[in-house]
């Protein structure tokens, strides 16, 4: 049984990760060929780094996932602050459900629904249709918000209610009870959500091309672009590159976790 389970696993992790190492593996190709492998070469990411439109899409990917994460970080902290806080339970409860939605509904049906959205506020404005970069960043900051929320919500809940408390009957206000007492408990749960937020705003295609405009393309779009011609193996390159990138924010998010857990066993354990 050992054995078969253990084939299993493998099997299950070389379905998995066979493509991604087929990707890292002919961004290294010198001879740009996807028929045979003729030795490794960083050829093709000299080149990915002077295609001037993928640098722009480059950037345009990182100034919309900073700040549609940062934005969702801030309004579903005070989200998940409001639920915990909420006296009627089937009020909070329900709260909960429906800011679970745009992280149940698929895609498609998100982008459609916010493109429908923004050109029925431009009639009602009797203006064109405004997609762009202020339109992305809406969706992307709403698609977020549900995961923020997840990541913040089981802290309120698990955090010991006698030290705010405490706080308040010694006289702290509300405001600093919440910045001196209970925002460094969320910090783990606010760096998993802002960190969760911006990787998913980095590789979102599907929702960005219901709501982008020609001249504010993402990476991603970028990408699918190139894919609908003849592939450079620069996007090879440029694939590999956001397969690290995305790698090394959940490695930082799972450290992140797990130094807020010790930190708290540590104070658990000086009491």
């Amino acid at each position: 049984m050992k054995i078969l389970s253990k084939t299993y696993m493998a099997l299950i992790f070389l379905i998995l990760y066979a493509p991604i190492l087929v990707v890292i593996l002919f961004s290294f190709n010198r001879s740009g060929s996807l028929s045979h492998f003729a030795g490794f070469s960083g050829k093709w990411y000299g080149e990915l780094f002077r295609d001037g439109e993928a640098l722009t899409a480059l950037k345009n990917s990182l100034i919309l996932a900073v700040v549609s994460s940062l934005a969702a970080t801030i309004l579903g902290t005070l989200a998940a602050y409001g639920i915990d806080r909420a006296k009627r339970k089937w009020m909070a409860r329900a709260m909960e459900s429906v800011s679970n939605i745009p992280m149940m509904n698929p895609d498609i049906v998100t982008g459609v629904s916010m493109m429908l959205l923004f050109v029925g506020v431009a009639n009602v404005l009797r203006r064109e249709p405004f997609l762009g970069v202020w339109t992305m960043i809406i969706a992307h900051t709403t698609f977020n918000l549900p995961y923020v929320i997840l990541s913040v919500l089981p802290k309120f809940r698990q955090m010991d209610k006698s030290l705010t408390e405490a706080a308040l009957d010694l006289g702290c206000p509300p405001v600093k009870t919440f910045f001196r007492v209970e925002l460094p408990y969320l910090v783990p749960g606010i760096v998993s959500g802002l960190m969760m937020s911006f990787t998913l705003s980095l590789d979102d295609f599907v929702i960005s091309h219901f709501v982008s405009s020609p001249d504010f393309r993402t990476l991603p779009l970028y990408i699918y672009n190139q894919t609908a011609h003849e592939v450079k193996f620069s996007m090879y390159a440029l694939c590999t590159l956001m397969i690290f990138v995305i790698l090394g924010l959940l490695i930082a998010v799972n450290l992140a976790g797990s130094m807020g857990e010790r930190r708290q066993r540590r104070k658990a354990g000086g009491k």
